[in-house]
Parts: structure tokens; C-alpha cells; sequence
């Protein structure tokens, strides 16, 4: 299945996103969704460590979207990926540590995360799906790019830049299906205007990239922030797990094991800028 994904990596460079078509079968869909409403109530960790959410990352579907993206066969884990279910959270935004300072080294060059998000639900003719704003991975203007309703079929599979900036919540009219609002102006929405929810919003979401200065960057960036320093203390990978991430050609990070015993990382409830010096510096693995 991972070698026949078709990518457009001309597209997703020049638009900051790509939406993968029929990346997955009805039933692996059904599977993921039951999967992640059976680990409700689970506590912190990631997908990997989860033994019912962690094919997602290591059935190589990732791993191949991400070679053809960054050109590049070492593709790394550092931690970050998670599900939501019924989230009620929206507002534009972008998750690169410097999201709001265009001198900051995220902008140098060509920037190499990715996200990617699996939407266990129809939002091709239902809300509550994705808004990107195209082209808008080469500037921390939050206003720049046309406001584009993500239409995912289950199936799906999303991924963008982390510089792009994205919503989630999204609203789908009734009629005109082609006209977006805002995702600000989405609580003051008549209900009548509003397509109808496809049941529980449930979604998966992970970050990969290249073991190169903005992936270190961001590695010292989550190391501030006290979600992720719970998440990594919470995810034990065994050596089964490690085996089939290997196997699918995903490198693994360990940051648990650099934070272990460290008192001054997640300090940060909220996200806050890094000093350059930090993200400048290479920590050995």
C-alpha cells in the first residue's frame, strides 16, 4: 500500500499541503477509529506507544509520503503525534517554534517537518474538518493565503508543513459548498447554513522530518512545553515496537531518555519562543 501513495511534491512545496486520496481501505479506517475511541482515557504518550494506535506510524504509509516530500530516505520520529476525539478547538495557527518571527532559523531555508492527519470521519460533505490557508508555509503572517475548507473522504490522508497555518473545526456550508468562512467567524454561524457533523470527531495526527537543525530545533522547542515532556515520560517503546518502526524505515528519537531526571524542561503550559542559541545547537543522540 506505502508504494503506491501518489504525491505531488511540486504541489505540496508550492501550496504548503498535500491530500493524499484513498491512502486508506473503509476498514483500516474503521479500525484506526475504533482504535483511538478504545484508548480514551488513556493518559499521556504518544501513538507509538500505544499498542492499538501505533500501526499508524509504523505501516510505513508515513515513512513514504515523507521520503518522496523531503527527498530523503532518513526520515526520524522525535515523539509528537497524538488522536483527538471531539476536539472543540479552532483558530488559525502554525506549529513551528518560530511561528511569529520571520528572523528566527525556522525560516532559513527549506523547512523539513511535517504533519500529517488522518480524518476518521466524512468532511467532504460534512463539518468539522481541517482549514488551511494555501501558501501561506513561507510567512509568519497568520492572514496570508486564501482560507481553503480541507474536503477529506475517510481514507484520506492530509499532510502540510508544520509552517503552514491550519485550523481545526472547521465549517462546511449547506450551499455554496465552494465558499469557506473563516474559522473566527464559525461560533456566530446560523445552523441552517451549516452542513451536518458525520457523528464523533475523531482524528490522528503525527510529526516526522530529517535529523537536520530545524527537527533540533523543534526536539529543544517541545522539550519546553509541559504537554510533551509528559507525553515523552508516558511512552515506552519495546523492542517489538522498535523492530516494526525499523523495519518501516522510521528512525526513532529518543528524548525521553535526554530529559530523563531534568527538572528545568515543561515549564511552558502555552507555546513561547526559544532563543536562537538553543535551536542552533546539535545534541548527539
Amino acid at each position: 500500500m506505502a508504494s503506491e501513495l501518489n504525491v505531488d511534491v511540486s504541489a505540496f512545496w508550492e501550496n504548503g499541503y498535500q491530500i493524499i486520496r484513498n491512502a486508506y481501505s473503509r476498514d483500516e479506517i474503521k479500525r484506526i477509529r475504533e482504535a483511538a475511541m478504545a484508548s480514551r482515557g488513556r493518559g499521556p504518550g504518544d501513538l507509538l506507544s500505544n499498542p492499538k494506535m501505533r500501526n499508524v506510524l509504523v505501516d510505513g504509509r508515513f515513512v513514504s509520503v515523507a521520503k518522496q516530500l523531503l527527498g530523503s530516505d532518513d526520515i526520524w520520529y522525535s515523539g509528537d503525534s497524538s488522536f483527538t476525539i471531539n476536539s472543540s478547538q479552532r483558530g488559525f495557527h502554525k506549529d513551528n517554534v518560530d511561528r511569529k518571527d520571520p528572523k528566527g532559523p525556522d525560516w532559513k531555508g527549506r523547512y523539513t517537518l511535517l504533519r500529517f492527519g488522518i480524518y476518521l470521519q466524512d468532511h467532504y460533505s460534512h463539518t468539522g474538518g481541517l482549514n488551511l490557508r494555501a501558501k501561506s508555509h513561507n510567512t509568519t503572517d497568520h492572514a496570508y493565503g486564501k482560507n481553503i475548507y480541507v474536503r477529506t473522504r475517510p481514507g484520506d490522508l492530509a499532510v502540510w508543513s508544520m509552517r503552514t497555518t491550519h485550523s481545526g473545526n472547521g465549517a462546511l456550508y449547506k450551499f455554496p459548498r465552494w465558499v469557506f468562512p473563516e474559522p473566527k467567524d464559525v461560533p456566530n454561524l446560523p445552523k441552517w447554513r451549516v452542513a451536518k457533523a458525520d457523528g464523533d470527531r475523531v482524528a490522528v495526527f503525527a510529526a516526522l522530518g530529517l535529523d537536520d537543525a530545524h527537527h533540533h530545533r523543534y526536539v529543544e522547542y517541545m522539550k519546553t512545553r509541559t504537554y510533551m515532556v509528559n507525553s515523552f515520560r508516558a511512552s515506552i517503546y519495546d523492542e517489538e515496537t522498535r523492530q516494526e518502526a525499523k523495519s518501516a524505515g522510521l528512525n526513532i528519537w529518543d528524548v525521553a531518555g535526554e530529559i530523563e531526571g531534568d527538572d528545568t524542561v515543561g515549564q511552558n503550559v502555552a507555546w513561547e519562543p526559544i532563543p536562537y542559541e538553543v535551536g542552533a545547537e546539535k545534541r548527539a543522540r
